[in-house]
């Protein structure tokens, strides 16, 4: 098959390698430009390295984008981790139309921080779904979807770098076949399960030691590595990163106050919370770099008693 690939980073070089190895063309590569300083996006430089013209546009909205497609002549427009909008205009194009991959079990959890969502809110079970999307936000006809566990001590990187993203991979090219042999079988989303959640960002990880141990504990997990939960220590941000839950079951094994710091180990620290305690094996510091716990606390001098988020 012939298609044009819109995307960036990691996950978009990763699908263009897949289509390559098995000897599909991949006639043109869409990235959105690079912010000043970021450097040169892998999916740019893969296509780059292996002379695949490589389309940097502003917009897609734009009858530039439209006359570039339209030469490319391809079957069909597949869309991993784009961020850009795709108007229906331009995703028409292609003979065969254009297929999305969203790390999701759509139609819950539309929207860009879809990963992180099931897991702050203590799901057990996420996926992806790879459909036909419209000019709503996540909306359109799913082609198919996989389904993954969330563990209970899963974090986001876990959950999606050694499962949604090579999983996605693979579904891409499924579904890519599906809709070249005609057998997609596209069904609408039911809009009644629909959810949308915004951008998991720095407001929403910030930690709330008068939560329960278990939303805290679920926020630590679903924010590591990226935005990463945090707390504040001198009146600069704490990011709290590789975590346990441990929860407490009688009243004569609660130790110290709320969101205080309560023993410091050769491996880690340990802070109470409603129904329990975190242990914190890594942090990292506002301007600095992940840290063992206890080496953290050794040099910035937090000690036993010390109270955060202050």
């Amino acid at each position: 098959m012939r298609i044009a690939l819109l995307g960036q980073q990691r996950f978009g070089q990763a699908v263009l390698e897949a289509f390559l190895e098995r000897k599909d063309t991949v006639a043109g590569v869409f990235c959105a430009p690079e912010k000043a300083g970021a450097g040169i996006d892998p999916l740019r430089a893969a296509a780059e390295q292996r002379a695949i013209p490589v389309y940097q546009l502003a917009s897609l909205k734009t009858e530039e984008a439209r006359k570039i497609l339209r030469a490319l002549d391809v079957d069909l427009g597949v869309m991993a981790y784009v961020l850009q909008f795709v108007p229906e205009e331009f995703r028409a194009i292609p003979s065969r139309g254009t297929i999305q991959y969203h790390p999701s079990l759509l139609p819950r959890y539309r929207g860009p921080s879809a990963v992180n969502w099931p897991i702050i809110r203590g799901d057990t079970r996420t996926g992806l779904t790879i459909f036909r999307p419209t000019d709503g936000l996540d909306e359109g006809p799913v082609i198919l979807q996989k389904e993954t566990p969330i563990g209970p001590d899963d974090t986001l990187g876990q959950v999606y770098f050694e499962r949604l993203f090579p999983m996605g991979v693979t579904a891409l090219l499924e579904a890519s076949d599906l809709v070249m042999s005609g057998t997609d079988a596209a069904a609408e989303q039911e809009e009644s399960s629909a959810t949308y959640e915004g951008w998991c960002r720095a407001a929403e990880s910030r930690i709330n030691w008068h939560n329960h141990v278990d939303q805290i504990y679920n926020l630590i997990r679903g924010c590591n590595p990226a935005p990463a939960a945090w707390t504040l220590f001198n009146g600069k941000k704490l990011h709290l990163l590789d975590a346990r839950k441990h929860p407490v079951r009688r009243y004569s094994q609660v130790a110290g106050h709320i969101g205080a710091v309560t023993a410091i180990g050769d491996a880690s620290l340990h802070i109470a919370a409603h129904g329990g305690q975190i242990e914190v094996f890594k942090v990292r510091y506002e301007g600095g770099e992940k840290l063992p716990a206890a080496r953290f606390c050794a040099v910035a001098g937090l000690g036993v008693g010390t109270v955060l988020g202050a």
